[in-house]
């Protein structure tokens, strides 16, 4: 089942998966609509709808994966002990490769606006934030609210808070500096926003997707949402697939599906494919074994990788030694500038790996690499520099007979002109 959103994304459910997240519909879902499937239904014991959250075993879409239950628990303690506390729904997607988040704002702003409610009342708050950077998802966003009734969302106030894009932007205590009026950087931890967030209150930051699972847990429950996916990994995820000189598609997928199956849906035979760019950019590269992979966390972990935000390029005809030093030197643009090994670090990994690509590094170069692969680990405020170093390591640990190709000067990919892109495999505004 597919529709076209436009002509740059085609936004396709997975054969026999009755769809939770994405609708087939045109336009923007009108809150008479959503009401009419069951949306905005009353809630009134939020400590058993918590418990529910927990069995059903929801973890994050942003990219952490982790546990829902356990991130609103940490907040709705503090809430108990009387604390006012504030819940932020994150849809900033600073990954290019990703469009999902931008597509629920824009498409089914009242399923997020539902799921804001639901767990908004979990941890006791009475305001949560959409913060976005894409205009138009505030736009969208913003009409819903004017069209939905207060005592739909029990009373809890919404506010739209609209930032520049970046991809440090969208880390979770960004979003809190920002709203706090500050710049949308990073800040160093402790504190977390859980223990001091927006206004200095325990605050929940919680990526977009995430929010949207909430109100089918809540209409159908723990054990209906667990029918879909595997036991480790339950329910269905956005994935947001690109490359294989493809426009790009969006997704449903049930987790534990076919990667080869899902890469042969968007129309690519796996006899091209090559390796893939996984999670957005943070998961690194893998090579051809993403194709007897399947999507959730356990299965592409034990390969190497990572589901990540459920963004996958699939790598054809690039080199993965030049779409690597594309990604670093992406990197480097994007750090915040505020923490020396992160600024030095992306810099320095991002010369080497060009240095590869264009047939002019030696075997010292590449030691280094990897070296600083390892030592610049969880260094600086935010995992900006993790992912360059998961770019980095990934790219000499999956490839290594490319590696030493260009070591040669022989690889007839960049030979013929080597790819490159200030933002690769990004998905443009919709």
């Amino acid at each position: 089942m597919s529709t076209a959103m436009n002509t740059e994304l085609t936004v396709t459910i997975w054969p026999g998966l009755t769809p939770r997240l994405l609708r087939t519909g045109d336009g923007v879902e009108s809150v008479a609509d959503y009401l009419a499937a069951g949306g905005y239904r009353p809630q009134s014991d939020d400590e058993s709808f918590l418990a529910e959250i927990g069995r059903a075993g929801l973890v994050g879409r942003g990219g952490a994966a982790f546990p829902m239950a356990v991130k609103l628990t940490t907040v709705r303690t503090a809430s108990l002990r009387g604390q006012d506390t504030v819940l932020v729904a994150n849809g900033e997607e600073g990954e290019p490769a990703s469009v999902k988040d931008r597509w629920l704002l824009r498409h089914r702003p009242h399923l997020v606006l539902d799921g804001v409610r639901l767990a908004a009342r979990i941890i006791g708050a009475r305001h949560a934030h959409i913060y976005v950077s894409d205009v138009t998802s505030a736009q969208v966003v913003q009409s819903a609210l004017d069209d939905v009734a207060p005592e739909s969302l029990d009373g809890i106030t919404v506010g739209v808070f609209t930032v520049a894009p970046g991809y440090v932007a969208g880390e979770e205590s960004a979003a809190v500096r920002a709203i706090n009026g500050g710049p949308a950087k990073p800040t160093d931890k402790p504190p977390r926003p859980f223990e001091e967030g927006v206004g200095g209150l325990p605050t929940v930051v919680s990526n977009v997707e995430t929010l949207a699972n909430l109100p089918f847990i809540h209409l159908h429950g723990a054990a209906t949402y667990r029918e879909v996916g595997t036991d480790a990994s339950p329910g269905t995820f956005l994935a947001t697939i690109t490359g294989g000189g493809r426009p790009p598609g969006l997704y449903e997928v049930p987790l534990g599906a076919s990667a080869a199956e899902l890469i042969e849906l968007h129309g690519i035979s796996t006899d091209q494919v090559h390796g893939a760019l996984m999670g957005g950019y943070f998961a690194g590269l893998l090579d051809r074994r993403i194709v007897d992979g399947t999507m959730d966390h356990e299965s592409l972990r034990a390969l190497g990788s990572g589901l990540g935000c459920g963004a996958v390029s699939v790598i054809t005809d690039e080199c993965p030694i030049a779409v690597a030093a594309s990604v670093l030197d992406y990197y480097d643009r994007e750090n915040a500038d505020q923490c020396g090994s992160c600024f030095n670090g992306t810099a320095a990994m991002a010369a080497a790996a060009g240095a590869l690509r264009d047939g002019v590094a030696d075997a010292d170069d590449v030691a280094r690499l990897q070296r600083w692969s390892m030592v610049l680990r969880g260094r600086g405020a935010c995992a900006t520099l993790d992912a360059a170093c998961n770019i980095a390591a990934s790219m000499l640990a999956m490839f290594p007979d490319h590696v030493a190709r260009h070591l040669d000067d022989q690889c007839p990919s960049c030979r013929r002109g080597a790819f490159t892109a200030q933002r690769p495999f990004e998905v443009e505004a919709l």
